[in-house]
């Protein structure tokens, strides 16, 4: 699919690290979760995670209230809200629904729950959206392809299939099943890779398990003939500086490839990844990267073009 190039776009957005603090701490109020902390402090990361697992660890929280369609319904509407507050014209929201069954939910009634709250955020503000749902490394092969299962019979509103978690730990090729039965229902694929692990991943997730898009790929900067595969291919490279840098993924900001990357012709863009976790925006991550890698007002619009041509959705308007 391609988007409307002239506004903002969002490819890489978790909806379970991107629920307000403010909603966290309702629903923990209503679901009576007892915190010891303020709710900033147990859901927003440090600039300095040291490792993807612990930056994992402040997603904790929002999963545990996430788990009633109404919860997952709200948090959806609220992000396309916080999503056209920061001039985003399209975005897509990713979330693993096998994560939000502890009192029940079934992973269908929470596709239809976060569904339902991006069309009412839709409605609302003019914002385009998609939803992507997440397979999770850690998790079997049959629960990966239970979940693609579940995308392909909510073909209507799902855009697309994604595979999360540290590369470094779990390989993606067990996963290999689920991505071939949303080939052959026609969904497009996105793989995180390149993000705790090296160019292998990256390989893996495009030779493999047929991706269209990378998930971070930051590490693809160790292989030349991997570069050169993704420039020919137009495989999309979905960045989140910010996140990058918590994580150790990068070293820094400064070190971030993103730059580089768009300069020799990769199709670059930059997302959130955890709007929450991170702390984060579009305009903050782009005010990051004017700061640290000189970009101006042309690097943004080929950032957009590249995003408007690699979108997935939206699978219904």
């Amino acid at each position: 699919m391609t988007a409307d190039p002239s506004g903002r776009h969002d490819l890489h957005c978790h909806l379970d690290g991107s629920v307000r603090p403010a909603t966290i701490a309702e629903l923990a109020r209503e679901q009576g979760i007892e915190l010891d902390r303020p709710v900033a402090d147990l859901v927003t990361a440090p600039p300095d995670c040291g490792s993807l697992t612990r930056y994992l660890t402040y997603i904790d929280l929002p999963l545990r209230v996430l788990q009633t369609p109404g919860a997952l319904r709200r948090a959806a509407r609220e992000l396309v809200e916080d999503w056209s507050a920061d001039g985003v014209v399209h975005g897509e929201a990713r979330f693993a629904p096998q994560l939000h069954g502890q009192y029940g939910m079934t992973p269908d009634e929470a596709v239809s729950a976060v569904a339902a709250g991006l069309a009412e955020g839709r409605a609302a503000t003019g914002v385009r959206t998609a939803l992507l749902l997440c397979c999770l490394r850690h998790q079997t092969p049959e629960e990966s392809l239970a979940v693609a299962e579940t995308a392909v019979r909510h073909r209507d509103v799902v855009s697309g299939l994604d595979l999360a978690g540290d590369e470094r730990l779990y390989p993606g090729a067990p996963h290999r099943p689920a991505f071939e039965l949303a080939h052959r229902a026609g969904l497009p694929c996105t793989v995180h890779a390149g993000e705790a692990a090296g160019a292998a991943s990256v390989w893996e997730a495009i030779e493999v398990l047929g991706a269209r898009r990378i998930g971070h790929g930051v590490r693809c900067v160790e292989d030349d003939a991997l570069l050169e595969r993704l420039r020919r291919d137009r495989i999309t490279l979905e960045m989140c500086p910010i996140s990058n840098a918590q994580t150790g993924a990068v070293a820094g900001l400064a070190a971030h490839p993103a730059d580089r990357l768009l300069a020799a012709g990769l199709a670059v863009t930059i997302g959130t990844d955890a709007r929450t976790t991170s702390a984060t925006s579009l305009e903050r991550e782009f005010a990051a990267l004017r700061r640290t890698a000189g970009w101006t007002a042309e690097q943004e619009r080929l950032v957009q073009e590249h995003a408007a041509a690699g979108a997935f959705g939206p699978a219904t308007t």
